[in-house]
C-alpha cells in the first residue's frame, strides 16, 4: 500500500467526484478546448453524434455510445489533428407527437381539439423547455463536443436543406406516389416503414377454415381424392392467424409445386359469410409447410398478398379502416373494432360447421416502434422514393472497401439488405415534422412540387419520415448560412455538387474541410433505418461517402441477459450510476465490459472497481506531490524532458521494469483503441497502474527517494510515469485526470513546464 508522508493542500485526502466534475467541464467549455481549429496540414477527425430525440433522457446506450465517442475524439484531439464532434438532436415525429397527445390526455383534449397550427406550437413550446434535457446530461458524461456547432433536425438551415433534398429527388424522378399495401399504426394513424416495425413474439392461434368448392358434384372422381381431408368432401381447408380479413379475400392460393392441390388451380370457392366466388391460384411466395398448405389471399391487408395479387390481377377489397375497425357494406361486421369481429366471425364460422380446428400458434407479430399498438397492413395512396438507383454505388462502395464495418460482419449483413432493398415509403400522416413540398389546388390533386407554389394552391398534409431527413445528418450538420463562405478556395467534386444541389448559400468552410467524417458509432438496430440511408444519401448528394468507418457497438443488456426495461424493473439508469460513483468510473465500467462481443451484460460491480480504480489513482498521484513538495528539483530539463515525452534514464532494474512495462502499455492502449478493442486498453491500463506502477515500483521507490544517489532521477521516473498514465487515461477517466493534471501544472516549481490542460496534451507514442 502506498503510505503518505504528508497531507497536501492542494489534492484532498480523497476524491469527491461531485467536488471536480463541473469545475472541470467549465474550465474546458471556457477554454474551448472542444472547438477544433482547422489545420489544411493535417487530418481531422470527425464524428457527429446520433442525435438522440428531444423527447429522450440519457439512457445506457447513449451512455456506451458517448463513451466510446468521447475516448476517440479525446484521443484524436491530444494527437494533434483537429477533432470535432459534432453534436445535435432529432425531433423524431412520432415518438413527439405522441409525448405531447398523451399530455393533452392528461387535459381530456386531442390535438384535433387544439388544430393543427397550435398543436405544432405547443411542440415547440415543450421542445423549447425540455428539448435540451438530454444535452445537459451527456455533458455530466463528460462529452467533448463542439457545442457551439450543435444542430436540431428542425432548425429553419436544416429544413431547408431537407426541402431541397426532397425536390431534387422529384426533379431526378426517384419521387412518386403510388397505392400500395403500407404498414399502418392504428394509434398513431400514420405509415410506417418496414424498419419502424418492431416485432414481438405473440402467442395466438391458428384457425383452420373450410371454404367450399364450387361445382363440387362436377369434379372427377381423381379431382376429389386428391386430399380426403379436404376437397375429397366438398372443401379446401386454409389456415389463417387473421380470420377477420376473410371478408377481403379474393383468392386462395397454393404452392405449384405442392402436389395436393394441383387438380384444384383454375377451381373456385365460395367464400364463407360473404357468399362470393374466389379462385384456387398456384403461387410461389405460398409455404407448402404453413397450415394445409392453402392460404387465403388478401391483397389489400398483407404485404405479400398484395404482391401475389399484383402478379394474378387480383381485385382489392379493404375491409379494415384506419382505426383498425371493419368498413361498411360487410354488414352485421360493419363498424366493428378487429378483435370483435374476429369473435363473431369465428361464431358464425362455427355454427356453420366451416371452422374444422384451432391450434395455438407462435409467430412474430409486427408493432408500431413508438407506441407499441399491432401494425395493420392496409391499401393507401403514399409517397415513395426509388431505392433502384440509389442504392447500387451504395453496395459498390462498401464492396470496395471505401466504407469499412466493424464488426466486419456487419458488412455482409448491410449488403444482403441493400440488394434486396424496396423502394421507401417516404410520407406519414401525422403533424409533427417536415412539411412535403407537394401542393395542390383545392378542389383538384394535381400536384406541384417546390418551394414556391402557384397561387391558389395549398400544401399536402403529410410530413416526411423522421428518417429521410436524419439520413441527410453527417453533411447537413455542415450546410449552413455562414460568413465564412469567402474562405473557400477549393472548387472540388463535393462543393461543386454540394453547390448545384443546395446554392451557394447554404455551403460552408467546414463543409469543405470536416466532411466526409472519419467515423460513425452507433447500435445495430438502426443498421438499415439510419446507416444504410446516410450512406446512399451523402453518395447521392455529396458525391463523397459520409464517413470512412461504422463502428457497431454491442448492444446493452441486463446482467440476466435479458433487454433492459424500465417497467420491468431491469433498467439502468445512468445519472443513478454517475450521482452514485462519479462519471469517470461509470465511463471506465463501461470501457471495461466492451471487449468485442455483440451484446454486452451490463454489470454494476464494474463501476465499483472503477470507482476504487479512481481512488487508487488518486492516492499515487498525492504520494508522487507530496515528495515532489519535499525534493528540492529544479532541473530545466526534467520540464523539457516531461514536455516532449523522452524517457529518462533507468538506474536501478526496478526503474528499468516500469519504463519497459509503460511502454508495453503504450503500445497495447494505441493498438486496441486503434482497432475499437475498448476493454481490452482499459484492462491494460488498470493492470499496469495498480500493479506494476502502484504495487511494485512505488514501493520500491520509497527506498530510493531516501538514497542521495538515487532519489532525483527516482523523483524524475515517478513524475515521468505519472504523466504519461494521466494522458492514457484522459479519454476514459477525463475528469479526475484533468484534475490531478491541474495540480501538476501549478506546483511551484513548474516542473510540467506546461501550461494548457491535459485534454490538449500529447498523446504518447
Amino acid at each position: 500500500m502506498i503510505s503518505l508522508l504528508m497531507q497536501t493542500p492542494n489534492l484532498p485526502k480523497t476524491y469527491n467526484p461531485k467536488e471536480v466534475e463541473d469545475k472541470i467541464y467549465r474550465l474546458w467549455e471556457k477554454g474551448g478546448y472542444f472547438k477544433p481549429k482547422q489545420n489544411t496540414k493535417s487530418k481531422p477527425f470527425v464524428t457527429v453524434m446520433p442525435p438522440p430525440n428531444i423527447t429522450g433522457s440519457l439512457h445506457l446506450g447513449h451512455a456506451l455510445n458517448s463513451t466510446i465517442l468521447d475516448i476517440l475524439t479525446r484521443k484524436a484531439r491530444m494527437e494533434g489533428r483537429p477533432a470535432l464532434w459534432v453534436p445535435g438532436i432529432d425531433h423524431a415525429g412520432i415518438a413527439t407527437q405522441n409525448v405531447i397527445e398523451k399530455q393533452l390526455q392528461k387535459e381530456g383534449k386531442t390535438r384535433f381539439d387544439l388544430g393543427r397550427e397550435k398543436f405544432i406550437q405547443r411542440i415547440w413550446q415543450w421542445k423549447e423547455k425540455y428539448g435540451q434535457i438530454i444535452i445537459k446530461q451527456l455533458k455530466k458524461m463528460g462529452c467533448s463536443s463542439d457545442w457551439t456547432r450543435q444542430r436540431f433536425t428542425m432548425d429553419a438551415d436544416y429544413a431547408k436543406v431537407v426541402q431541397t433534398a426532397f425536390i431534387h429527388y422529384y426533379k431526378k424522378g426517384l419521387i412518386y406516389q403510388g397505392e400500395r399495401v403500407i404498414n399502418w399504426c392504428p394509434r398513431c394513424q400514420t405509415s410506417l416503414s418496414d424498419l419502424e416495425l418492431e416485432y414481438k413474439e405473440i402467442r395466438g392461434k391458428l384457425w383452420y377454415i373450410r371454404y367450399p368448392l364450387v361445382d363440387y358434384r362436377l369434379l372427377t372422381t381423381d379431382q376429389k381424392a386428391i386430399d380426403g381431408s379436404q376437397s375429397a368432401v366438398g372443401y379446401i381447408v386454409v389456415a389463417t392467424t387473421r380470420p377477420e380479413t376473410m371478408l377481403g379475400d379474393t383468392a386462395v392460393a397454393v404452392n405449384p409445386k405442392d402436389r395436393r392441390y394441383k387438380n384444384l388451380i383454375g377451381k373456385k370457392v365460395n367464400l364463407p359469410l360473404v357468399n362470393r366466388e374466389i379462385p384456387i391460384i398456384e403461387d410461389s411466395l405460398v409455404d407448402p409447410k404453413f397450415g394445409t398448405g392453402a392460404v387465403k389471399v388478401t391483397p389489400a391487408h398483407d404485404a405479400n398478398d398484395f404482391e401475389i395479387g399484383e402478379r394474378h390481377k387480383l381485385p382489392k377489397i379493404k375491409v379494415l379502416d384506419e382505426r383498425g375497425n371493419i368498413v361498411q357494406k360487410n354488414g352485421k361486421y360493419a363498424g366493428l373494432n378487429r378483435l370483435k369481429a374476429r369473435e363473431e366471425i369465428l361464431e358464425d364460422l362455427e355454427k356453420l360447421h366451416l371452422l374444422q380446428k384451432t391450434e395455438d400458434y407462435t409467430h412474430q407479430i409486427p408493432h408500431c416502434y413508438r407506441c407499441g399498438t399491432i401494425i395493420e397492413h392496409l391499401p393507401s395512396k403514399q409517397w415513395f422514393l426509388k431505392m433502384e438507383p440509389l442504392k447500387k454505388q451504395a453496395i459498390a462502395l462498401v464492396k470496395q472497401n471505401r466504407i469499412k464495418f466493424v464488426p466486419s460482419r456487419f458488412k455482409k449483413i448491410y449488403l444482403n439488405w441493400m440488394e434486396n432493398l424496396k423502394d421507401w415509403c417516404i410520407s406519414r400522416q401525422i403533424w409533427w415534422g417536415h412539411p412535403m413540398p407537394i401542393w395542390r389546388p383545392k378542389l383538384k390533386t394535381k400536384y406541384y412540387i417546390g418551394d414556391k407554389p402557384p397561387k391558389g394552391y395549398i400544401q399536402i398534409d403529410d410530413v416526411l419520415d423522421t428518417w429521410f431527413s436524419s439520413a441527410l445528418w453527417p453533411f447537413a450538420v455542415f450546410l449552413k448560412k455562414t460568413d465564412l463562405r469567402s474562405r473557400l478556395k477549393t472548387q472540388n467534386k463535393k462543393l461543386k455538387r454540394a453547390i448545384n444541389i443546395f446554392g451557394q448559400d447554404l455551403i460552408s468552410d467546414d463543409l469543405a474541410y470536416f466532411y466526409p467524417t472519419t467515423l460513425l458509432c452507433t447500435a445495430r438496430e438502426i443498421l438499415f433505418l439510419w446507416v444504410a440511408r446516410m450512406i446512399f444519401s451523402g453518395i447521392e448528394f455529396m458525391d463523397e461517402i459520409p464517413f470512412e468507418t461504422v463502428y457497431i457497438h454491442p448492444v446493452v443488456l441486463a446482467e440476466s441477459g435479458k433487454k433492459m426495461s424500465k417497467s420491468l424493473g431491469t433498467g439502468i439508469d445512468p445519472l443513478e450510476m454517475i450521482d452514485k460513483y462519479g462519471a469517470d468510473a461509470v465511463r471506465f465500467g463501461i470501457a471495461w465490459q466492451l471487449t468485442g462481443l455483440q451484446d454486452l451484460r451490463f454489470k454494476e460491480d464494474t463501476m465499483v472497481a472503477a470507482r476504487n480504480f479512481c481512488n487508487k489513482l488518486w492516492n499515487i498521484s498525492r504520494f508522487i506531490l507530496i515528495n515532489l513538495e519535499k525534493s528540492k528539483i529544479k532541473d530545466k530539463r526534467l520540464k523539457i524532458q516531461i514536455k516532449t515525452q523522452k524517457e529518462p534514464k533507468p538506474i536501478t532494474k526496478a526503474d528499468k521494469d516500469v519504463l519497459t512495462s509503460l511502454k508495453k502499455t503504450i503500445r497495447l492502449v494505441n493498438q486496441n483503441l486503434d482497432h475499437f478493442r475498448f476493454g481490452q486498453a482499459a484492462q491494460a491500463l488498470y493492470h499496469f497502474t495498480w500493479h506494476k506502477f502502484a504495487d511494485i515500483y512505488i514501493e520500491k521507490s520509497k527506498q530510493q527517494l531516501a538514497d542521495d544517489k538515487l532519489g532525483e532521477n527516482t523523483h524524475k521516473i515517478l513524475l515521468y510515469v505519472l504523466t504519461s498514465l494521466l494522458k492514457l487515461l484522459h479519454p476514459f477517466m477525463p475528469f479526475i485526470t484533468e484534475e490531478i493534471w491541474q495540480q501538476l501544472i501549478s506546483t511551484p516549481q513548474k516542473l510540467l513546464g506546461e501550461k494548457e490542460p491535459l485534454i490538449v496534451s500529447n498523446w504518447p507514442k
